[in-house]
């Protein structure tokens, strides 16, 4: 399984970016996949997930501004982050699951909002 992150880049505060998560097979053969990030300093955290049958979850702080939600495509994750703060800043990662205990990441893909 491979999973490729990309959309990452440099957005000033309030701005947007679309992130997207291209796996190798569909991303419906998973049970759930999500987005983590990983700022300076900072341990990772799950930003927001999707499960195969559609729920949906989000870290507190990106609610309301975050919207993840699969790609046309049947093997791609996307996530909208709208505006964005300096907060945010982070390398972001995805990650798919399969029941029992299987995990797949991607590489980063580098967020950066100025302060």
């Amino acid at each position: 399984v491979q999973l490729q992150a990309s959309g990452g880049g440099l957005v000033q505060p309030g701005g947007s970016l679309r992130l997207s998560c291209a796996a190798s097979g569909s991303i419906r053969n998973f049970d759930s996949m999500s987005w983590f990030r990983q700022a300076p300093g900072k341990q990772r955290e799950m930003v927001a997930s999707m499960t195969g049958s559609g729920v949906i979850n989000y870290e507190e702080s990106v609610r309301g501004r975050f919207t993840v939600s699969r790609g046309s495509a049947k093997n791609t994750l996307n996530l909208q982050m709208n505006s964005l703060e300096s907060d945010d800043t982070a390398v972001y990662y995805c990650r798919a699951f399969r029941l029992p205990q299987y995990f797949y990441w991607g590489q980063g893909t580098q967020v950066t909002v100025p302060a």
